[in-house]
């Protein structure tokens, strides 16, 4: 009987045994500063980046596991940002750069101990961008769809902190906002301004640690100068 056995374990291809092995396959998803949410950390992204990582193991069966994280910034592997010990793990990036998420992970059955990462095996790496931040110098809030909010201009990245304002001539606040995807609409107290020179005055910090103090004058063309508006000839 036992040799009936042997004969039949020998008759079973090898490669049957290797595809049960346990294995991981770490990944990440991201959502970006921006609002965006990708899979792929391929490109530089815009801070702040929530990232979620997954080990993604499969075919474990009877074997213990061990998972083990580390994120540490290119060339600072000694000073990991992150070391923990589970399967799924959160982290928020804030600072630009290049980073590398390395997944360490141990199946242990008897005798039998399966490590990763092989040879073969690289780290997640995660790019954050230098930040970028402008506003243009005018709006024309006509209600015809284009450039009919003062929002900061396509292409900003990375600003961790943010809040900006408009002023009139005589320094009375118009309007203010904490949250980058938001904007004036060149109105006050429900009504549209009337033509002319208005100010802007923008506080913010990008991940690279650089800071912005944005100053400068908007122009508002809507051909409103209706004194039910905020005037930019005379104090309201």
């Amino acid at each position: 009987m036992r040799q009936i056995l042997l004969f039949i374990l020998a008759m079973i291809p090898f490669g049957l045994f290797a595809q049960t092995q346990p294995s991981v396959n770490p990944s990440g998803t991201y959502t970006t500063g921006d609002g965006e949410e990708t899979d792929d950390a391929s490109a530089s992204m815009s801070a702040p980046v929530t990232a979620h990582f997954s080990a993604n193991p499969s075919n474990v069966g009877d074997y213990s596991a061990r998972y083990e994280w580390k994120i540490w910034m290119e060339g600072e592997a000694d000073k990991p940002l992150l070391h923990r010990f589970e399967e799924e793990i959160d982290y928020v990036f804030t600072q630009s750069g290049s980073y590398r998420v390395q997944l360490y992970a141990t199946f242990i059955l008897g005798n039998d101990t399966i490590p990763y990462p092989t040879e073969q095996d690289t780290p997640i790496i995660v790019s954050i961008s230098q930040s970028s931040l402008d506003f243009p110098n005018a709006i024309s809030p006509n209600g015809d769809g284009y450039n009919d909010k003062l929002l900061a201009k396509d292409g900003y990245q990375s600003i961790v902190q943010f809040e900006a304002a408009v002023f009139n001539r005589w320094g009375k606040k118009l309007f203010s906002w904490n949250k980058l995807d938001d904007g004036w609409d060149g109105k006050h107290n429900g009504h549209v301004v009337s033509d002319g020179v208005y100010f802007l005055v923008v506080n913010a910090k990008g991940a690279d640690g650089r800071k912005y103090h944005i100053r400068k004058a908007i122009t508002v063309i809507s051909g409103h100068n209706s004194q039910k508006g905020e005037s930019s000839g005379e104090q309201q």
